[in-house]
């Protein structure tokens, strides 16, 4: 097949690596792409939020598969448009797009299929949204209804901290459009687990469970982030806990769309918490979880394409995953001040002696090249996972690995997998 992937991230990087490494791929080009992504795919130049552009990209290299990675492009149509032209996509149209483009119509949809998630109302006005802080108590959660690529979430004890979110989120100054409604929820305690699925429309089949780091720094402190690392598999989330979730509520979310005209044919994204009163949604994506993805695919021994297309196709059930039972423990390497203000341009090293093992792998999010110099290119610049029998021996080479790494202001999170680690020496 020649595959035509959207996407320029961390998470693009880590699915061109695996859709590299499947059979059925013979060809893969990327739009825009990254440095990393440039080693296993031909690159080209474009923005895949530009559906024009997109689709005439894609008249001109005839791809038998499209798989869009990042969110943006699906909420803006680029599955339709391409359908329309009669390629075969992975990723769905915007009808089923907008569970992640709107938080309050994924949230009605939830209600409306009898998905457990956290109490919530949308809101236009900041007096409306403050009653309803002061209701649900702290912690508070707001966020803006629409599109923030990830940063437009707060949760925060600080009454005047969240009303001041919700203000920032209601000017439009920051966020926009996708500001001018807020969502304010409860509060859900307990550990958050991310459970993926790939979906024809009908059918799904799920990857085992992972867990994402979204708070900056070591112990859960510091703003919200795109995510600053994750792991694979989850202890508190043993194969019957994802199979009860698969059912309920993963799998009513597909009928869910279905039911409204909008079969999702893709990547379901459930993130949930484990609360005392079972699991309850956080939130649902339209596509690969980031940085999750790095996580799970060096652990997918199945092939990649062979499943993306079967999704593109209608032609998932029955279809099985296998997994490697080593543990992925992925580690971001951001850059100094993220997710604020943050210097780029900073000339990274040491790729190549941690790239020599061949359990490590690194998946570039934010780099340039100028010259032959590798080059910081934004907030989250590269992420280093590893594989081990266990998450101690996971986390050892990921972390060794990291430090090899080398550019100015570089921060990272040195407690990844840390609970999972100390969680499977208790029970050995």
């Amino acid at each position: 097949m020649r595959i035509f992937v959207l996407g320029s991230g961390g998470r693009e990087s880590a699915l061109v690596w695996g859709l590299a490494r499947s059979s059925s791929a013979d060809e893969l080009i990327a739009m825009p792409g990254n440095p990393g992504i440039a080693r296993h795919a031909e690159t080209i130049q474009g923005d895949p939020v530009d559906v024009g552009a997109v689709v005439t990209e894609a008249r001109r290299l005839k791809p038998d598969l499209v798989v869009v990675g990042p969110e943006a492009p699906l909420v803006a149509g680029v599955g339709d448009a391409l359908r329309g032209e009669g390629f075969s996509v992975f990723g769905p149209d915007a009808a089923a797009a907008r569970i992640e483009g709107s938080k309050a119509y994924c949230k009605e949809l939830m209600d409306d299929a009898s998905i457990g998630t956290a109490g919530w109302e949308a809101f236009e006005t900041v007096d409306g949204a403050i009653v309803k802080l002061d209701e649900f108590g702290p912690p508070y959660v707001v966020k803006a209804d629409g599109l923030a690529a990830g940063k437009g979430v707060v949760v925060t004890s600080d009454r005047d901290e969240a009303i001041e979110a919700v203000r920032e989120r209601l000017s439009g100054e920051r966020f926009g459009d996708a500001g001018r409604t807020v969502v304010i929820e409860e509060f859900l305690d307990g550990e958050e687990v991310s459970l993926i699925a790939f979906s024809d429309g009908s059918n799904l089949v799920a990857c085992e469970p992972a867990q994402d780091y979204k708070r900056v720094s070591d112990g859960d402190r510091g703003p919200n982030t795109g995510g600053m690392g994750s792991y694979s598999p989850v202890p508190a989330c043993p194969p019957g806990l994802a199979d009860d979730i698969v059912e309920s509520v993963i799998r009513p979310m597909v009928r869910a769309t279905a039911g409204r005209e909008a079969p999702f044919v893709g990547a379901l994204y459930a993130g949930l918490a484990l609360t005392s009163r079972g699991p309850r949604v956080v939130e649902f994506n339209a596509r690969f979880g980031d940085p999750e993805t790095q996580a799970l695919i060096p652990r997918l021994d199945s092939d990649l394409a062979e499943v993306c297309a079967a999704c593109a196709a209608g032609s998932i059930e029955g279809y099985e995953l296998t997994w490697s039972s080593d543990a992925c423990v992925s580690v971001v390497l951001a850059s100094g001040g993220y997710p604020g203000a943050h210097a780029t341009g900073r000339q990274i090293s040491g790729l190549d002696e941690v790239e020599a093992d061949p359990r490590v792998q690194v998946f570039h999010a934010g780099t340039a090249i100028d010259g032959d110099r590798l080059l910081t290119a934004g907030g989250r610049v590269l992420a280093v996972s590893a594989l081990g029998e266990d998450y101690g021996r996971a986390r050892a080479r990921a972390y060794e690995a990291a430090d090899r790494i080398r550019f100015e202001g570089k921060h990272l999170r040195r407690d990844i997998a840390l609970k999972a680690q100390d969680a499977s020496e208790e029970v050995g």
